[in-house]
């Protein structure tokens, strides 16, 4: 399987408060950029043949790992991942990851992979209950969203094949445009199913149904047990905790 890390965001958000660094990717968590921790943990799982890094130059070099080659990043996050997919020349499925997930961790990574091949579909992403994110990084900030099965936060990892992204494009840059809100993304599906959110009823089985009809892509929501897969570094306290807590490993 081939691995896509998206890495060429601009540090524009809150983080360019405490760091002025261009990129996010290249802000640094422990003297290494926030990127790296991604990249090593795919570069050492035999499921990943190859990692794809999406970055602008002069943050890393691909020669310090076997498996990493680099290309530079489009204008848009959704440039960036068409030249990725493109590039890859894969018609087998693709993980995609994030570029600001340095707590992530192989098991975490294995288990998400485990689940998807028990469902047959062509996107898989994965969602994390909030009482597990919070037991575990009790201090951190998400964005969650009451579903019927419980309050969740998406991931920031996802398994899709190459042709749905070439095919719903279109779709796919609203959804990542809207994926820090969650309220008006579930207006994409119709106003029952925003109505449905908005009380707490609605569930995961029908946002697939309802992704299905719309789109004519199979989609899965992966339940894990694992908040790494749930935590990204995108405010200034985010990345304290993960300076605290990854300068003790």
């Amino acid at each position: 399987m081939k691995a896509i890390v998206l890495g060429g965001g601009l540090n524009t958000g809150a983080l360019k408060a405490v760091e002025g660094i261009p990129y996010e990717a290249g802000i640094p968590i422990n003297n290494r950029p926030m990127v790296e921790y991604i990249i090593n943990v795919l570069e050492g799982m035999e499921e990943i043949e190859k990692v794809l890094v999406v970055i602008p130059p002069g943050i890393i070099t691909a020669e310090k790992w076997a498996k990493v080659e680099i290309i530079p990043p489009g204008e848009r996050m959704i440039d960036s991942l068409i030249q990725a997919v493109q590039h890859v020349q894969s018609t087998d499925y693709v993980l995609v990851a994030a570029s600001d997930i340095p707590f992530i961790t192989e098991e975490a990574i294995r288990d998400f992979l485990a689940s998807c091949r028990r469902r047959a579909a062509e996107v898989y992403y994965p969602v994390v209950p909030k009482a597990l994110v919070h037991a575990k990084y009790p201090a951190t900030r998400r964005t969650f969203v009451r579903l019927k099965e419980a309050t969740v936060t998406g991931g920031n990892i996802i398994l899709i094949q190459p042709r749905v992204l070439l095919a719903c494009r279109d779709r796919i840059e609203q959804a990542i445009a809207l994926r820090k809100q969650p309220i008006k993304l579930c207006r994409l599906l119709g106003f029952k199913f925003l109505v449905k959110l908005l009380i707490g009823q609605l569930r995961v089985a029908e946002i697939e149904a309802r992704v299905e009809e719309i789109l004519k892509v199979k989609g899965a929501g992966i339940f894990s047990e694992y908040p790494e897969i749930g935590v990204d570094v995108d405010k200034p306290s985010d990345l304290d905790l993960a300076r605290a807590q990854l300068g003790m490993e």
